[in-house]
């Protein structure tokens, strides 16, 4: 009964999460491309950055959470193909944290990297959750 609890609000939490997974390094993306002179753009994308990083933490960590709870519910040793979606949602983490650090870059100005460089960062999400799918799915080991 739990387990399909925790397993229901950790599918709502994932895909609330990567939806600000996905798109906040698009931000990142308008973010680079805005001119120097062009200060109210950069302050409106800074503005909606901010704010969605500040409401998508809560939902990686309740994501994080819920899966800690069904794999609690399955016992630690469920099989190999678990512990290694445990990797991924350490990735995905870190990509969060990271992302957070890139914020924080464009506040104060400093970003070097170019709108390519986050297109490619922008993909890093959609690897980690298309490897996830398939953990969980064909369970392989």
């Amino acid at each position: 009964m739990y387990y399909l609890s925790f397993k229901a609000l950790h599918l709502w939490m994932i895909v609330s999460w990567f939806a600000g997974l996905f798109y906040l390094p698009r931000i990142f993306v308008n973010l680079a491309m805005v001119p120097p002179e062009s200060k109210t753009e950069s302050e409106r994308l800074l503005f909606m950055a901010g704010k969605l990083y500040r409401f998508m933490t809560p939902l990686g960590v309740l994501a994080l959470l819920f899966g800690l709870a069904m794999w609690w519910q399955l016992g630690l040793y469920a099989g190999g193909w678990l512990q290694a979606k445990a990797v991924l949602a350490v990735l995905l983490a870190v990509y969060h944290w990271y992302c957070g650090r890139i914020l924080a870059q464009f506040r104060a100005g400093t970003n070097q990297r170019s709108h390519v460089w986050f297109r490619w960062f922008n993909e890093v999400p959609v690897l980690l959750l298309v490897a996830a799918i398939v953990l969980v799915v064909w369970r392989p080991f």
